[in-house]
């Protein structure tokens, strides 16, 4: 199986081995990530504002590239999930916000929200089957307690995203217990790290990173999975004192594709 791949600024730089790990773990479940050319940053964050369109071509010219491929488009950073799964709502349903999105883009034909978009997750749960995952799994994480941290981003706004119950989510659980391990139910899975105000308000980040991390302890966690790199960022730079692990880097450690990432 072939997916139009959409891996965002932050796993192609600053954190190239959890991209690495991305592509691994797919070739091992037969799917092949294939990135899109060309691809220019999604914006960081959705904006609401309807006249507003610059920040979204990019995202809309990635949607257009996997549809005119009859490709699913897989994202692995649930911040480019989100703008991306949110463009491609808004085309579908804001005809205002499609008519003038396809006049900037008239010269590369026009785009209606056509592409399947698909966070890295559901193409594991949708895709491949969390059953065929649990059978490629070569080394079980059998007794690891691990807490699945959402935050922001991946659930929200739900009628967009439509990945999940944004109230009672059970995909990263549902992962979690497919390579083994037991999975940590927690008050703040859904709570926000503060990482979008660590430079205006470093405290309450700090606080916000805090009250998270003690709270997956207090419910017998021993490390912390999470599909943001902002959030990993922002809980490891408030003092974790337990492991939090990008999901990517977790699968790639249960399915013995891990080692050797700089190869």
């Amino acid at each position: 199986m072939k997916v139009s791949y959409f891996p965002g600024c932050t796993l192609k730089n600053k954190a190239k081995d959890l991209d690495l790990y991305a592509l691994r773990s797919a070739e091992a479940l037969g799917v092949t990530l294939e990135e899109i050319e060309n691809w220019q940053c999604c914006g960081g964050v959705f904006t609401t504002a309807e006249d507003e369109v610059a920040t979204k071509l990019s995202s809309v010219r990635a949607l257009k590239y996997a549809s005119d491929r009859s490709q699913p488009l897989v994202t692995v950073c649930s911040a480019c999930h989100n703008v991306i799964k949110q463009t491609n709502y808004a085309m579908q349903n804001n005809k205002a916000f499609a008519d003038k999105v396809n006049r900037y883009m008239a010269e590369d034909g026009g785009y209606n929200g056509e592409a399947e978009v698909y966070h890295y997750l559901e193409m594991l749960r949708d895709l491949v089957g969390f059953d065929t995952l649990k059978e490629k799994v070569a080394n079980s994480l059998k007794g690891k307690k691990i807490a699945a941290y959402y935050g922001c981003l991946l659930l929200r706004p739900g009628k967009a995203m439509g990945m999940d119950d944004p109230e009672n989510p059970t995909i990263m659980e549902d992962f979690i217990r497919a390579l083994g391990a037991d999975a940590v139910i927690w008050a703040k899975r859904n709570e926000c790290c503060g990482g979008y105000i660590s430079v205006e308000s470093p405290e309450t980040a700090k606080k916000n990173s805090n009250a998270v991390i003690r709270n997956a302890k207090a419910a017998g966690a021993e490390m912390i999975i999470t599909a943001c790199p902002l959030c990993k960022y922002n809980l490891e730079k408030s003092g974790a004192d337990i492991p939090v692990v990008y999901i990517t880097e977790i699968l790639a450690e249960a399915l013995g594709v891990k080692e050797d990432t700089n190869a």
